[in-house]
């Protein structure tokens, strides 16, 4: 049986386009989605013209040591938190040395929910490399709570890290 091909007009597949064009890079950083973005992002035919490198950081001294996220921002706001998420984002992008990344941190569960972290719970961060001296990086993050189970949860991490990953590429303007 053959694999399912791409379809062309698929996220993953738009998001290649724009970075093969704009002749930009992406790596990311993942904790909950094991890698799903990066799989995802690489199924795309000729994605290695964009793909530098997935960060899998499941655990807190794999956030502080791949991606240089500061152990008191872990201590202060626990891996699951929008301060993570930026830093995994800036981490990723930074040693990589790309223009983009995007990073996911959350509880895709079934356990380890809280009244204050529920299950399902998700931070998504996206950070840009401007060109040096113009003052254009960024980085950003967004706050998800999901639905349903286990493999659930972690597919529409990947659809929001994917959607986020667009909307941010769409919102930075090259000199032509």
């Amino acid at each position: 049986m053959a694999a399912p091909s791409i379809r062309e007009d698929s996220l993953e597949a738009t998001i290649g386009d724009r970075l093969r064009e704009r002749e930009e890079t992406i790596a990311t950083a993942e904790s909950l989605t094991g890698g799903l973005v990066s799989s995802t992002l690489t199924d795309v035919p000729g994605s290695s013209d964009y793909f530098v490198r997935g960060f899998v950081t499941y655990a807190y001294d794999a956030k502080r040591q791949a991606l240089s996220v500061a152990r008191e921002v872990l201590d202060e706001h626990g891996a699951v938190s929008a301060p993570v998420a930026k830093q995994m984002a800036q981490g990723a992008r930074d040693i990589a040395d790309t223009t983009w990344s995007v990073s996911a941190t959350g509880i895709a569960g079934p356990g380890g929910g809280t009244a204050e972290k529920p299950v399902g719970l998700v931070y998504i961060g996206v950070a840009y490399a401007g060109p040096w001296g113009t003052q254009t990086s960024f980085s950003m993050t967004a706050r998800h709570v999901f639905d349903g189970d286990r493999p659930s949860i972690k597919q529409q991490t990947v659809t929001a890290c994917l959607e986020a990953l667009a909307e941010a590429i769409d919102t930075v303007k090259l000199d032509e």
